[in-house]
Parts: structure tokens; C-alpha cells; sequence
């Protein structure tokens, strides 16, 4: 949710940054604008030099010009629009990016001083505080909102959100108003009828009436005339005051359906996600029911005319776009489709619509159709998007999708009216061609879900898009495509032409999208320090000291462009370590034994001062999806084993290879002893040397023979054998029972009975 609509729930906090922004005419700017103005200047926040600030304002300058632009089309504010403009205008642009700016750090302070409303709109990494968001120092700001939570409605339902709340509030008083309209209304049809009936009574009569007897009638007359014209001028002013307050009411709850529709992209990438889409769907309700009344309102005002010019319309076709427009945007994927899929493989997915039973839409229970469109194709369609369509001809698919056709059902207990795609399937796939060095896993496809009913006595087509999806046939398409869905779910807009997204994004919003990731798929977020490490593979420093933390990262550079003296890109680096520790090393992430995201020479610096005995465990930079022991021998010098992978991990897991190597005592950074630490984390061993199926009891131990040879202090002799290699690697052996004559007849190759040697496997 907005600063803003915090700022508006308390009316002396509102009064005064209005007052605050009238002083340069920019109040309606940031009341019409108020979340492109809030991303905008927190995400250029650290702009600390003056000739970078110029540059940032300038361009915040000519995008707000551009947005008055596109404000101007529609029909929000239209009539103030060139006075907006024109104070704009009138202002230097660093001088109304400064304005802007140091408002929105106001407004943060007041929201801090609302203990009513909590909210922490930046959360560094560190514990930073919201007015760090505006001109702070902090390396890393994740914003992240506390909206207060509002029970007792008066209808026995709870919102969440003072957004919903405020909205259902000023639905309920504008249905006041309504109704005190449509009692004047009926009134004054009475009073029409009435002077209709003397009106033609007079002009049936004033063939007989004398010239006195017309006269004063048609003083009369013109005086009911006079007052009816006022009445319904009266009548008429408050329904558009009306209509402009449901005009206002309904963008704000459609804006919270966009909202929640964004969040669903950033739930894509693990951020929390707050499902209160039964608290929009609750507000659609009332507003369908609201733009009904106010339809039935117009419709019978239109033909109470005073004179022919008395047109209406306009209103008519206004009130109309209105509530078309609410149907079609309360319509909704609920349960999105996988967006990395698989052809072949079985999809669920599930769509809503939230305007209940009210239209009686959900009595026929339509049927809904799935098919997959290409981005160029979903373009079109959103630019074509009409409510009324003659044609019911099925659009072109981009694919075959089996078991794509699902009823919408109503459910009177929870009031959800949807249908379910449990066992979809893609079948095949038509891919666009290629331009310069995109691939498959670029390639952005979407479903789309249709539908076709009668409302009000005509046919109308609805029809929603899933989140983008990318299409592999193949696992090892899996990373690539990720990082398309990662970047789109975390970097779109909230409205946009499908399926746009920025060509670079600042490195505060990267390291946002990249902490939500790690932290949802392993349980605990990154720490400065390794967005610090991150921020250095991105930006190719290689460790050496530089960077500001306030560049822009290309999409070439997060996933296209190798790393140097490197094979693999920064995603393939990214998600290896991530897939690693989600799939091998979550304990021990969530327990804060991996150092993790550090470079080799700062291991080094850091294993140098520590005691003997002392490792830490890092991502390897040379192998994907690697960990490895970096540690610090007897002899005080520094070790870094080769690096484990999850093929290794498979075998044996990280705790038990750990607790192989005796010369790792004491983990980095904490200190603590190595059994201490990973104590808990070793596999349980069966203390019987013979399994109750027969077999002895073995296992594969981790060995690094440098370091043991090094321990020994003297050189160590392997018998050479055939076999010598397996017993390293599978198994240890001790030999009980045998006498120095059998060791000199194996030396020298004697024969003697091995049914004579008792081994012990452990």
C-alpha cells in the first residue's frame, strides 16, 4: 500500500503535507500519482552527488510529464489536468524533485509517529529504519509493509488493509446518498406526472379557455416548469457528485486488486504474500450492487426530460463503461499455473471471479477455456480488450493444451465463484523465431482463461491472463528460464503492456529480488556482508574495493553476460548455490555455520588470524553448485579443500565429511568447537558391527591426505594394491589378530589363510 493512502487515513497528517505541496501546486501531482512518485524517488534514494541528483531529477522530471500525459487520456482529474501541467511547468525539475522528495521523507517521519498505523517502508538488511529510504546511507533497502489490521465492519466481516476499510466505509455512505437521491427521484416523477397531466389537460382544454383563464395557466404551468428544471438540476448535480465518488471508490479497490495481483508475481519469488482477495471481492460486491442502483438512478431520470436539449447519454454510457469495467477486472487467476512448465507434465491452476451472485451470472455456471498465447499474441489482446463481443470464435493458440476446459461453480458458504484446472497439460508448443542470441528460455509465454455470458440481455466476453511462463522441454532448461521469471515477477510493473520489463534495474532492487529468493527457498536472509560479496560478482570488482551500491545491473549482466575467467553466467552461479543449499545444506545454512557468499583471498585474510584448527565453509566461485572447507592447518598455514558438490553431498552429507577431517575444530565465525556446532547435524551410527540381515557394518568416510599426512609427522606408506583406491574411498578397515610374521608374508607376498583374520568394518 501506498505512503500516501497512510497519509490519508489521518486527516490532520493529510491537511498538512497537502499544505506542504500546495506551496509549488503539486498536491494534485502527488495525490493522482502517489505510488509511481513513492518507487520512483526510494529507488533513486542515494543520490549523494550533485551532479548525479541533477541528472536523477531531470530525469524524474521528463517521466512525470509523461505520466500528466497518459493522466490526461483518461478520465481521472481531467479537468485539472492543464492546470497541473502548468505548475509543473512553472517549476525547475531539480527544484520540484527536491519538493517531492522531501516530502515523502515528511511523510515517512509522520507515519513513524503513528503508533496506530505501524509501518516500516525499508528494512535494511542491517535494521535500518524507514527514513533510511530517503537520502540514507544504508548498502541495501528491503521494504516491506505492516498494514494494520481492522476488525468489526458492522456486517460481521474483517479487512485487512486500511485501503479495504476506507473503501467499504465510503461505499456504505455513498449508498446514503443514494438512496436520499432516489427518494427526491420519485418525488420528483410524481410532481412530472402531475404537471404532464395538467399540461395536457390544458392543451386539451384551451380551445374553450378564455384569454384570462390561458394566461394565468400558462404562467402556472411555466412556474411547476421552473421548479421542475431546478429540481431535477438539483437531482442531476448530486448524481454526478455521486458517480464521480463511485468513480473514485472503484479505482481505489481495483487498484488494491492490482495490487494483490503484484504481489502474486512477488509471491512467485517467494516474498510473503497477503491473500485478502476475499476482502476486494467483498468491496466488488457492494460496488456492483452501488453501480446498479446508481444505473437504475440515471435510467429513470433520462426519460423525465424539461426540454428536448436535456440529453443524458453520456452519463448513461459513463455509468456503463463503469460497470463493464468492474467486470472485467474482477476477473482473476487465482492459483497461477507453474511458470517455469514443463511440456508433458501436469499443471493445476484455478480462476475467480469476484463479483458474486449479484449480476446472476454464477446460476448458468459458464464454462471457462485455457489456451497458452505467445507475449506478441497476449499484446494484441490486451490492446483489443473489449466487454461486449459479437464473435465467439476461439483466439489462436500458441500451443495444445489437453484438459483446458473447466465450470465456473458458485459456492454459497464462502461465496467463491470459480473454476479449477486440476490436470491440465502441455502438449505442444509454437515458438516465435529467434532475433540475435535469445533463446528458448527468454521466450515469455501466458494463459489465457475466456468465457462468455449474458449480462443485462447481452453477450459479453471475459478473460484474464496468468503470470508469464516460460516452456522447456528439458531439466537443464530449468535455470535460464528462472532467471526470465525471476526478473519479471520482480521488476514489472503493476500495469503494462504484456510482458514488458526494464532493461536494467538499480542494484537496491536486485538485492531486494535476490534476498526474497535465497531466503525463500533456504529460510534465512542474506546478510550485508553477502549482498556486499554479491554486489562485487555482479559488478565483476573480483573483491578490490570500489562501487558506490548505487549502479544500475543490466539483464545481460545478471544472466547473459560469464562471469570473468568464468563459463557460467552470475544466475547459473546464483541459483546453483541456492539449489545446493536447498537441496544438501539447509540445517546448517539456518544455523549460520556457512559463511557462504565470501571470496577466497577474504577467506584467506580471515583464516590467517585465526588459531590452528579453525575453517569455515564458502561457496566455491570456480564450480557450480560447490561448497568448500577453507581452514587453517598446524603449521599455520591456509587450506582450501576442493570443493563438494551435490553429487558428492549425495553420498555423504557435509556435517558427517566435516567430522571425518580431525583437523577441523572450530568453526568460523562463531568459534565454536566443531562437534558443538555440528554435533546434532551428524548421522546417527549403528553401533552393532553385524546387521541383523548378515551383513557387516561399513561406511564411506571423507579423507584428505594432506592434511592427515600433516598431523602424522612423518611420511605415510599406502600399500599398493589393486584394490588399495576402493578401500580409501568406500571404507576403513582395522585387522585384529594378526601377527608381525603375517604382515612380513603379505609384504613379501606369502600366502596365508584369510579365514585366519578377523576384520572389523566400521
Amino acid at each position: 500500500m501506498s505512503v500516501w493512502k497512510r497519509i490519508a487515513c489521518n486527516p490532520e497528517a493529510k491537511q498538512s503535507m497537502i499544505q506542504y505541496y500546495d506551496e509549488k501546486g503539486l498536491a494534485d501531482v502527488r495525490v493522482c500519482l502517489a505510488p509511481w512518485i513513492e518507487e520512483r524517488i526510494i529507488s533513486d534514494r542515494n543520490t549523494t552527488s550533485t551532479e548525479l541528483y541533477e541528472r536523477v531529477a531531470h530525469r524524474f522530471y521528463e517521466d512525470l510529464k509523461q505520466r500528466l500525459v497518459q493522466l490526461g487520456n483518461g478520465n481521472l482529474m481531467k479537468f485539472k489536468i492543464n492546470e497541473i501541467c502548468t505548475s509543473v511547468t512553472q517549476t525547475s525539475a531539480v527544484d520540484l524533485y527536491a519538493h517531492l522528495r522531501n516530502g515523502l521523507q515528511r511523510e515517512l517521519q509522520l507515519l513513524d509517529q503513528m503508533p496506530q498505523y505501524p509501518y516500516m517502508a525499508g528494512v535494511g538488511v542491517n535494521g535500518s529504519t524507514s527514513a533510511s529510504m530517503i537520502g540514507g546511507n544504508s548498502t541495501v533497502v528491503m521494504p516491506a509493509m505492516h498494514t494494520p489490521t481492522i476488525h468489526g465492519t458492522g456486517n460481521g466481516s474483517s479487512y485487512t488493509g486500511d485501503a479495504l476499510y476506507a473503501a467499504h466505509n465510503h461505499i456504505h455512505n455513498l449508498n446514503l446518498s443514494i438512496t436520499r437521491v432516489f427518494t427526491e427521484l420519485q418525488q420528483f416523477r410524481a410532481s412530472y406526472e402531475t404537471f404532464h397531466g395538467c399540461f395536457n389537460t390544458y392543451n386539451q382544454r384551451k380551445a374553450v379557455m378564455s384569454s384570462q383563464e390561458l394566461q394565468t395557466t400558462d404562467l402556472q404551468l411555466k412556474e411547476q416548469c421552473t421548479i421542475l428544471a431546478s429540481s431535477r438540476n438539483n437531482i442531476l448535480h448530486d448524481l454526478r457528485r455521486i458517480i464521480t465518488e463511485y468513480d473514485s471508490i472503484q479505482e481505489t479497490v481495483i487498484n488494491e486488486l492490482k495490487n494483490w495481483q503484484h504481489n502474486q508475481a512477488l509471491a512467485g519469488n517467494g516474498a510473503p504474500f497477503r491473500d485478502n482477495l476475499d476482502d476486494i471481492q467483498r468491496c466488488i460486491e457492494l460496488l456492483v450492487e452501488t453501480v446498479g442502483k446508481i444505473l437504475d438512478i440515471v435510467n429513470i431520470l433520462q426519460p423525465l426530460r424539461i426540454d428536448n436539449n436535456d440529453d443524458m447519454s453520456e452519463l448513461i454510457t459513463h455509468v456503463r463503461s463503469a460497470q463493464q469495467l468492474l467486470v472485467l477486472s474482477s476477473f482473476i487467476v487465482e492459483k497461477q499455473p507453474p511458470q517455469v512448465m514443463k511440456t508433458n507434465t501436469r499443471f493445476a491452476a484455478a480462476v475467480r471471479w469476484l463479483i458474486g451472485p449479484q449480476l446472476g451470472i454464477s446460476v448458468n455456471n459458464p464454462s471457462v477455456e485455457c489456451i497458452i498465447l505467445s507475449e506478441a499474441q497476449a499484446q494484441r489482446h490486451s490492446a483489443q480488450r473489449t466487454m461486449s463481443e459479437a464473435s465467439t470464435s476461439t483466439p489462436a493458440s500458441s500451443g495444445e493444451i489437453v484438459n483446458n476446459i473447466g465450470t465456473m461453480e458458485y459456492n454459497s458458504q464462502t461465496r467463491v465463484f470459480s473454476a479449477s484446472f486440476r490436470t491440465m497439460q502441455l502438449k505442444k508448443i509454437k515458438r516465435a523465431e529467434k532475433k540475435g542470441t535469445e533463446s528458448v528460455m527468454d521466450e515469455k509465454f501466458a494463459l489465457l482463461f475466456y468465457t462468455s455470458v449474458i449480462v443485462n440481455d447481452y453477450r459479453i466476453r471475459v478473460w484474464t491472463l496468468s503470470l508469464p511462463v516460460v516452456v522447456i522441454v528439458h531439466g537443464n532448461q530449468e535455470p535460464q528460464s528462472w532467471a526470465t521469471i525471476t526478473w519479471d515477477n520482480a521488476f514489472s510493473d503493476i500495469v503494462r503492456e504484456p510482458f514488458q520489463v526494464p532493461e536494467r534495474v538499480s542494484w537496491s532492487q536486485l538485492a531486494l529480488a535476490l534476498n526474497t529468493k535465497f531466503e525463500s527457498s533456504t529460510g534465512r536472509a542474506l546478510t550485508e556482508d553477502n549482498l556486499h560479496f554479491i554486489y562485487e560478482k555482479l559488478f565483476r570488482h573480483n573483491g578490490i574495493a570500489g562501487g558506490d551500491h548505487k549502479d544500475y545491473i543490466t539483464w545481460a549482466q545478471f544472466c547473459k553476460e560469464p562471469l570473468p575467467d568464468r563459463t557460467f553466467t552470475f544466475w547459473d552461479w546464483f541459483f546453483a548455490i541456492m539449489k545446493l543449499t536447498k537441496d544438501h545444506l539447509l540445517s546448517l545454512w539456518k544455523a549460520g555455520l556457512i559463511v557462504g557468499f565470501i571470496n577466497k583471498r577474504k577467506a584467506d585474510e580471515l583464516l590467517r588470524v585465526s588459531p590452528p584448527g579453525t575453517f569455515l565453509l564458502r561457496f566455491s566461485d570456480s564450480e557450480l553448485g560447490g561448497i568448500t572447507v577453507g581452514l587453517v592447518n598446524d603449521q599455520n598455514s591456509v587450506l582450501m579443500l576442493s570443493p563438494w558438490t551435490a553429487r558428492d553431498l549425495n553420498i555423504r552429507c557435509l556435517a558427517d565429511r566435516i567430522h571425518d577431517i580431525d583437523a577441523l575444530r572450530c568453526v568460523y565465525p562463531s568459534n565454536r568447537q566443531r562437534d558443538d556446532a555440528f554435533g546434532e547435524f551428524y548421522t546417527q551410527r549403528m553401533d552393532e558391527t553385524t546387521r541383523r540381515d548378515g551383513y557387516v557394518t561399513n561406511t564411506i568416510k571423507a579423507h584428505v591426505p594432506a592434511i592427515e599426512n600433516n598431523l602424522s609427522g612423518t611420511p605415510q606408506h599406502q600399500i599398493q594394491s589393486p584394490h588399495s583406491q576402493d578401500v580409501t574411498m568406500e571404507s576403513s578397515a582395522v585387522c585384529n589378530n594378526i601377527t608381525t610374521e603375517d604382515l612380513d608374508m603379505l609384504i613379501n607376498g606369502a600366502n596365508f589363510n584369510i579365514a585366519d583374520v578377523n576384520w572389523e568394518m566400521y
